[in-house]
């Protein structure tokens, strides 16, 4: 590599490595995201609003709610009072775990919830209203409430918010406890800005227990509590009665970690969970203790071929196309012969009843089948031509013999 390649490349690696630390080192931009998440320290999480809860309700203990509403409630002891706070975007809720809401309000708890939705079955039951006024550009929004005591007090809001308010409540049964008071401005028809000042905050008798409802959301975040406005927070929490048990929602949340993988309803339920880990668990035992008493697999080795044995063959049929019988005959009788001569030590130079006796009792054969056997290999030699049916016959007796 040349002097000038090398210039080049390492004024190339130079820009690289000064990107790199240029992005590691360069501020990370503020995530504006809603979360609401107890453990999220964005400008719109709660971790602010979560670990002073326990200094607002000192005599609750906080308890940290990871599953939906519906399961909780179904499972609490209902002897024991407590209270329950939503806080995010949205709060949708579905028929059944508005069901277990009322129930359990009806039977003197508190539901507190602040959000800019309640869930359709919730609103229809309570019978309220809510409408959000969005403005082409962020305003300033000022927060009050109705208490005699904070009435003097005003909570400015300038950033994320919708404006979300009720518009119709149920009167006989709704304590309007607070009020958002904002400018709306209408560049398309060319109107004056107009102040507008709408029930944000109410109490809900129901049964025995109260809805708590609250429509300004981010009143409860990190950045607007760490901005002045921590007193608003603790003034609508002065409506809910310190009980034994406080559940925080931290399942219904915009930022909550959602797991989307197949095997999320199996390790959501308990028995199925389990039941995967004990599968789990077996196979990898399984595999362990096989792996040591397994013996390694034997390659299976092919016999070597017999060649000879095609060779025949194809010999065989060479002689059987020509049909030259007596050539074929004669191989097969000296063949023969040199079997007796070999396995059994007998003279076949010359065939007689000496012979005959001598290889009956050699081969343990009989003495009629022996003779037979002798007699036609006399006959066969003594003849000069030879049929296809005497090779046929010589091949049978002397297979049978060697049997």
């Amino acid at each position: 590599m040349d002097r000038k390649s090398k210039i080049v490349l390492l004024v190339f690696s130079l820009v690289v490595v000064g990107i790199i630390v240029a992005e590691i080192v360069r501020p990370k931009p503020i995530n504006w995201r809603p979360s609401y998440t107890a453990t999220s320290k964005i400008p719109f999480g709660c971790y602010v609003l979560y670990t002073e809860l326990a200094t607002i309700f000192d005599n609750s203990d906080i308890t940290t709610v990871e599953e939906s509403v519906y399961d909780i409630l179904v499972e609490r002891d209902k002897s024991i009072k407590s209270n329950y706070l939503f806080i995010n975007q949205y709060i949708n809720l579905d028929k059944q775990e508005t069901n277990q809401m009322l129930d359990y309000v009806s039977e003197g708890n508190t539901i507190f919830i602040a959000a800019a939705g309640f869930g359709s079955y919730l609103s229809d039951t309570l019978n309220i209203n809510i409408n959000s006024d969005y403005n082409l550009k962020e305003g300033s929004t000022k927060l009050s409430l109705t208490h005699k005591e904070f009435q003097s007090e005003e909570f400015e809001l300038s950033r994320g918010i919708y404006n979300t308010h009720f518009t119709s409540v149920d009167s006989t049964n709704t304590t309007i406890l607070g009020h958002i008071t904002y400018l709306k401005e209408d560049f398309l028809d060319d109107q004056p800005t107009q102040s507008h000042k709408r029930a944000n905050f109410i109490k809900t008798k129901f049964g025995n227990g109260h809805f708590i409802l609250n429509t300004t959301p981010q009143a409860y975040s990190n950045f607007y509590i760490l901005n002045g406005n921590q007193d608003y927070v603790s003034h609508t929490f002065s409506y809910v009665k310190d009980r034994d048990i406080f559940y925080w929602d931290n399942y219904k949340k915009a930022g909550r970690a959602v797991i989307n993988s197949p095997m999320r309803f199996v390790l959501n339920q308990p028995a199925l969970k389990w039941a995967y880990y004990l599968m789990v668990m077996g196979v990898l035992l399984f595999v362990f203790f096989k792996s040591k008493r397994e013996q390694r697999i034997i390659p299976v080795n092919e016999p070597l071929k017999n060649s000879s044995v095609e060779f025949a063959q194809a010999v065989g049929s060479l002689y059987n196309q020509n049909k030259d019988f007596t050539d074929l005959i004669h191989k097969k009788l000296n063949y023969f012969l040199e079997h007796l001569r070999s396995n059994f030590h007998i003279d076949t130079s010359t065939l007689n009843e000496k012979t005959i006796q001598v290889l009956a009792s050699k081969s343990g054969k009989g003495m009629d089948e022996t003779k037979s056997l002798i007699n036609y290999i006399i006959t066969l030699k003594n003849k000069t031509t030879h049929t296809e049916q005497d090779s046929i016959e010589l091949n049978k007796k002397i297979t049978a013999f060697k049997q």
